[in-house]
């Protein structure tokens, strides 16, 4: 019961601090929809089981021991936050109607972007891997650990659908659809931001 306690209270730590996959679901649901951003936060929780599998099956181990590996990874997932908020910085105001801005992301491309901004975030690599590593003990049998993967991907999935949530209810976004090309291009540099801290801040000695 201990074990399980604390792998809840910190995974509700880390899920609630900010970061990259709260700065995606917070744009797609402000500037595109609620269906949007939920499903970029489902996105996000299926990222997180990648991060759980690999863990378990020991590939985690070899990362946390791996400089060069993890560096790859980190350097991938810092491009990819870059790239993504360039795209961002780029945006220009729109004439389209709303309900045309809305359709601008299918279903399947909203899931992958939570998908990838998670599982390429070396930020979710730490957190997973020092979570098995240091507070699971190694006796724990594997259906439970599995059990406390599915626990920390349905808490992501839960924290950011509430997020979508908020930030697609209400007058207020309404009104700032009227400038939402700006909306892009402050969540935009916030992406660009958390790429090039991850770079500088997260390595292997953290683990």
């Amino acid at each position: 019961m201990t074990e399980l306690l604390a792998v809840i209270t910190i995974t509700l730590l880390a899920v609630i601090s900010p970061g990259p996959d709260f700065a995606m679901v917070s744009r797609n649901s402000l500037i595109l929809s609620r269906r949007a951003g939920v499903l970029t936060a489902l996105g996000i929780g299926l990222g997180v089981l990648v991060h759980v599998t690999y863990t378990l099956v020991g590939v985690g181990l070899v990362i946390q021991q791996s400089l060069w590996l993890f560096n790859a990874i980190k350097l991938i997932g810092a491009v990819y936050l870059v790239y993504l908020g360039v795209k961002m910085l780029r945006s220009k105001p729109s004439r389209v109607s709303v309900d045309r801005g809305l359709a601008s992301l299918s279903d399947l491309a909203a899931m992958r972007t939570g998908f990838l901004t998670n599982v390429l975030n070396p930020k979710t690599t730490i957190f997973i891997i020092s979570l098995f590593m240091q507070v699971v003990r190694p006796d724990t049998p594997l259906a439970v650990q599995i059990g406390y993967g599915a626990i920390i991907s349905v808490a992501h999935v839960a924290w950011f659908s509430l997020v979508a949530l908020c930030f697609s209810a209400g007058p207020v976004r309404n009104r700032l659809l009227a400038v939402r090309h700006w909306i892009d291009r402050v969540f935009g540099g916030l992406l660009v931001g958390f790429g090039i801290l991850l770079t500088v801040v997260t390595g292997p000695s953290h683990l």
